[in-house]
């Protein structure tokens, strides 16, 4: 089971890291479709490019903490609340998202195909004992009356 978990988390690693990258250095073509939902929800509070750049590095940031087994925890909600923003267009852009009933455009499969990361990373991080569960499963098992004077 190692190796499987190992090359999920390198998988989350590249394309979170990767589609990040994109974003920071302002070449992603999710960019239209980033601004367009931006300008749906936050508007004017903040400038897009900037949003742009802090967005993409926050996507950066999620990929590296995927390739560490002591923050999944951490990676696993952050992933929950970066999707929850991912799926926006949906609800915010049907024009973008769909073609017609039941029928995504390029860009509502793209969206769709995030419940495959989700089911990922909901696996990894059920499946892998914390640190601390591992020294707890090594220690032998101990009956409660071990523990009680005996009466003679």
């Amino acid at each position: 089971m190692k190796t499987p978990i190992q090359f999920g988390r390198f998988s989350l690693f590249i394309i979170y890291f990767w589609f990040g990258i994109l974003k920071v250095i302002g070449i992603s073509p999710a960019e239209s479709l980033v601004e367009n939902l931006f300008l749906q929800t936050f508007g004017t509070f903040i400038d897009f490019k900037i949003f742009c750049l802090g967005f993409g590095a926050f996507e950066c940031v999620l990929g590296i903490l995927w390739l560490f087994p002591k923050l999944t925890k951490i990676a696993f909600y952050l992933l929950i609340a970066h999707m929850i923003s991912t799926f926006l267009p949906v609800l915010l852009l049907p024009e973008a998202t769909w073609q017609t009933w039941f029928t995504p455009t390029l860009v509502g499969q793209y969206i769709i195909k995030n419940f495959a990361l989700i089911s990922l990373a909901w696996f990894i991080q059920a499946t892998e004992k914390p640190q601390n569960e591992e020294v707890l499963s090594k220690t032998p098992k101990r009956s409660p009356l071990e523990n009680l004077p005996e009466i003679i």
